[in-house]
């Protein structure tokens, strides 16, 4: 199983929010709970999981994240990809990183998921392991019903399943993913929810005010 950590986005959201507050932008990866940045506590649960190989997907402000993963001396711990295109979807984004590598299993999670706790990661490895038939499946953190799901209604990342069983449903998209996990289980492919651990694991931080309370939780 090896890991694609999506950090290529814009930061729109949070860059707006800092104007809101007349302050100058940080990009939301490097803003920090516990002192240390949302980016490296999400690599530190992926690394910690049963992975074998970590793959940080780049696309706008890629200086900044790569500065961050210097600073951190993690460049020798994760590869990197960076999109040719910055102003791709995410979809876009996924597919570039495991076009070259079909024949791999995979977790999906985006660099702003720090509460995602290396046991829940560990479980959803496990879950698609186990699965009937591991090709055909999507392990997905669950959002409402755990188990076997009849709905890709709500989900996201992160997940786990085949590299060629995603990529597939990738060509010609250029967006998110929930239309393409919905297209997916139309067309029979099996998915399982995975319950979290707590609250925080079903939360991204795409706003100011998300990061406040996800930083109150985790400081206490």
């Amino acid at each position: 199983m090896d890991a694609i950590i999506t950090a290529a986005g814009k930061n729109s959201r949070m860059i707006d929010d800092f104007k809101q507050r007349n302050k100058k932008p940080i990009h939301k990866l490097k803003l920090e709970i516990n002192n240390k940045p949302i980016l490296i506590h999400t690599i530190e649960k992926v690394v910690n999981a049963d992975i074998n190989n970590i793959t940080i997907a780049l696309g706008h402000h890629k200086d900044e994240i790569y500065s961050l993963l210097k600073e951190y001396d993690l460049l020798d711990t994760v590869n990197i990809k960076i999109n040719e295109d910055v102003n791709v979807g995410l979809s876009k984004t996924i597919e570039n990183c495991i076009k070259d590598n079909l024949d791999e299993y995979y977790l999906f999670t985006a660099a702003d998921q720090p509460t995602i706790s290396t046991e829940t990661i560990n479980n959803m490895i496990n879950t698609l392991k186990n699965a009937p038939n591991p090709k055909n499946t999507i392990s997905v953190l669950a959002r409402r019903k755990i188990g076997k799901l009849d709905s890709a209604e709500g989900l996201g990342m992160p997940f786990c399943c085949y590299g060629n069983l995603l990529y597939k449903y990738l060509a010609n998209e250029d967006g998110n993913l929930n239309p393409i996990l919905r297209k997916m289980i139309k067309n029979n492919v099996e998915f399982y929810g995975t319950p979290s651990r707590n609250e925080l694991e079903l939360k991204n931080i795409n706003h100011y005010a998300e990061y406040e309370y996800i930083k109150e939780k985790l400081e206490k």
